[in-house]
């Protein structure tokens, strides 16, 4: 097994999960307890002359099953909390899984590998900086709640299927990061952004996290961008940008919107013939009604109180 927990070659990354034989533990420990108060009194009721016509073998027998059998029956007891599951390992073998919750009578011979939880858990990995598709270093954190599916793969597939599940979460959050600008103006042509398109990119991680992590037996239920930001050393510099590509938008828009009313109040006003004006007129009317529509102060009125010629 390597270091960071990824199966070392030759290990048997398809071990595949199964029930336990068990019996029912209340059952086993009823029996086995009113046995062993049965061959105690038998042993005292030998041992003080009551019995002189019980056979010596039977009080041997009786002895043995109290300082051996009767003991030995009661390690196979086991008791599991919902959401709990024990695998167990017979002379260095895989004997199988025991999970539910309840009272259990397992083969005393097996050895329980520890117990796994089955419950939903979430990973928080630490903030990461990862260059993105242009290059840019940003801050990224991401949360995964996943639980195991498989406890034998949990077990015997991986050292530590929890570093495991850490370590290529790391590795799949840098191959998606890299794939993808931190952001595109307006998502143009379709195409993604860590920013713009974050529920597209943590289904996406979750996906690439849950082919790695399978043979861990592991399930990733949901990946989620918890950060997202640039690097400080160009935190700056980018959100001069933004705002500056901001303000470009705003302008577009603006004078879009400045032209249309522009051509609107020319159509109106040659419509209903209030004036004729020539081309030059039209020029200079033009020019006007895109400053005050454009600028971003206040405009000041002159009165032209002459012939406009």
């Amino acid at each position: 097994m390597s270091e960071n927990g990824t199966p070392a070659h030759g290990t048997d990354s398809g071990v595949n999960e199964k029930a336990a034989s068990r019996l029912s533990g209340m059952v086993v420990l009823v029996i086995n307890t009113a046995l062993m108060l049965a061959a105690t009194g038998l042993l005292v009721w030998g041992f003080i002359g009551f019995g002189d016509d019980i056979p010596p073998v039977i009080l041997v027998l009786t002895l043995v099953y109290i300082c051996l059998i009767g003991p030995f029956l009661y390690k196979g007891l086991k008791v599991l909390k919902p959401n709990e599951a024990h695998v167990l390992v017979l002379f260095g073998n895989y004997y199988g899984t025991l999970n539910g919750p309840g009272f259990f009578f397992v083969n005393p011979l097996v050895k329980s590998g520890g117990a796994i939880s089955l419950k939903m858990q979430t990973l928080d990995n630490k903030e990461q900086k990862i260059n993105d598709l242009q290059g840019n270093p940003i801050i990224i954190g991401i949360v995964v709640i996943w639980r195991v599916v498989n406890t034998a793969k949990a077990a015997f597939s991986v050292d530590n299927y929890e570093e495991f599940l850490s370590i290529q979460s790391d590795a799949a959050l840098r191959n998606t990061v890299n794939r993808y600008p931190y952001d595109v103006p307006g998502e143009a042509d379709g195409e993604k952004s860590l920013r713009g398109s974050s529920q597209e990119i943590a289904a996406q991680l979750r996906n690439e996290l849950q082919t790695k992590v399978d043979v861990a037996g592991l399930r990733i239920e949901e990946a989620r961008i918890t950060q997202l930001a640039y690097a400080p050393e160009i935190a700056a510099a980018m959100l001069q940008r933004q705002q500056a590509a901001a303000v470009i938008d705003a302008r577009q828009i603006i004078v879009d919107g400045a032209v249309g009313m522009v051509e609107m109040a020319l159509a109106k006003l040659s419509d209903k013939n209030i004036i004729q004006l020539d081309e030059e007129r039209k020029a200079a009317m033009v020019s006007n009604l895109l400053v005050v529509l454009c600028s971003n102060k206040d405009t000041q009125p002159v009165v032209n109180s002459g012939s406009i010629y």
